[in-house]
């Protein structure tokens, strides 16, 4: 059993929490429409963690925020479909969301020094959706955000309670944004790249926290991030975006045994590894990414991959459907780039 996964088999679910199909989010520009996500589907089961890599740009932010609404109508298009516990989202009142935002969904971002009010006390930031969602007393409120204070590893809640932002680490801010996202018990929390802005250190707390409060909660998790791994062993099921689109995705197990897209193996390849020696060059994923107003033909990745062909330039690969391992790529040429990985080709 995946380690994100640890309390479902203790909890039956009769439909997908979240399904999402087709769905595309352009934004108009002078230039045209830019592509930010296009075409993306997959089902998420209550209590599950889904990872979305990708570079910067990939549409990986883009995507979580239309999935929950977030993204301002103007100038922007949005088509397919969101179902959340069968609900349609796509074409959702604002008043409908505002009531699913916090309550049922909520999400940690990047970067808490912007995110949390600078001139608003702590407590009064997670006390607020306790008392809108809740429509419990003021008392009340302020014992359980003590209570979500404590929960997330934060030391004198009382004292903290009473903090400005600015009078925390960084870390502990981004414990107060966790604190918030979970404080009215949602059933799918999305984590944003949410240790972009900390040390290496105090970066392993918060996903050991975004895990544990995902598993004693039997939360469901997207967790959004550009780094392989740090979805490692802390999801149930990877998807891999490029250029707005999932270009591959499987169980978290199942990809990295036999991960099938080039644009997998080079965010891989990317990773540092602790046994190469200091003088070791980093590998880089050669070129830039797509332009997503006008992008290439074919492939999206086909400029930048090592193994691409004449057919890769011309012609666009469909996302495959799901073998008997769940695993599903958009490649003409999988089995030979296999290949090459176990004959030890990189």
């Amino acid at each position: 059993m995946s380690p994100a996964s640890g309390a479902a088999a203790a909890q039956p679910s009769s439909e997908p929490l979240l399904v999402v199909e087709d769905l595309k989010t352009y934004f108009k520009t002078d230039r045209g429409l830019v592509r930010a996500v296009d075409g993306v589907s997959f089902t998420l089961e209550r209590g599950r963690t889904l990872g979305v890599v990708g570079e910067s740009g990939s549409g990986k932010t883009v995507l979580s925020r239309s999935i929950m609404g977030l993204l301002p109508k103007r100038d922007v298009v949005r088509s397919g479909s969101v179902k959340f516990e069968g609900v349609e989202l796509v074409e959702a009142e604002s008043s409908l969301m505002v009531d699913y935002w916090g309550d049922q969904m909520a999400m940690v971002f990047q970067d808490p020094m912007t995110s949390l009010n600078p001139v608003m006390r702590v407590g009064k930031q997670i006390t607020e959706g306790l008392r809108q969602h809740l429509d419990i007393s003021k008392d009340h409120a302020n014992q359980t955000a003590l209570a979500l204070l404590s929960s997330v590893g934060i030391p004198e809640p009382e004292r903290r309670l009473r903090q400005y932002p600015h009078e925390m680490s960084g870390g502990m801010r981004q414990r107060v944004m966790i604190a918030i996202a979970i404080a009215c018990g949602p059933k799918l929390l999305f984590a944003d790249e949410p240790t972009t802005a900390l040390d290496v250190t105090v970066q392993a707390q918060i996903l050991d926290l975004l895990q544990t409060q995902q598993r004693d909660r039997y939360m469901a998790m997207i967790l959004v991030t550009h780094d392989l791994g740090v979805v490692a062993g802390r999801t149930d099921e990877i998807a891999v975006m490029y250029a707005g689109k999932v270009v591959e995705k499987a169980p978290t197990k199942v990809l990295f045994s036999n991960l099938r897209h080039p644009y997998t193996e080079a965010l891989l390849s990317s990773i540092p590894k602790i046994s190469d020696p200091s003088h070791t060059r980093l590998k880089t994923i050669g070129g830039r990414p797509p332009n997503l107003i006008n992008p290439p033909s074919g492939c999206k990745f086909s400029p930048r991959c090592a193994y691409a062909t004449d057919k890769c330039h011309t012609e666009e690969p469909p996302l495959s459907a799901p073998d008997s391992d769940g695993h599903q790529f958009s490649c003409w040429f999988p089995v030979e780039l296999s290949a090459k990985q176990t004959a030890g080709v990189r």
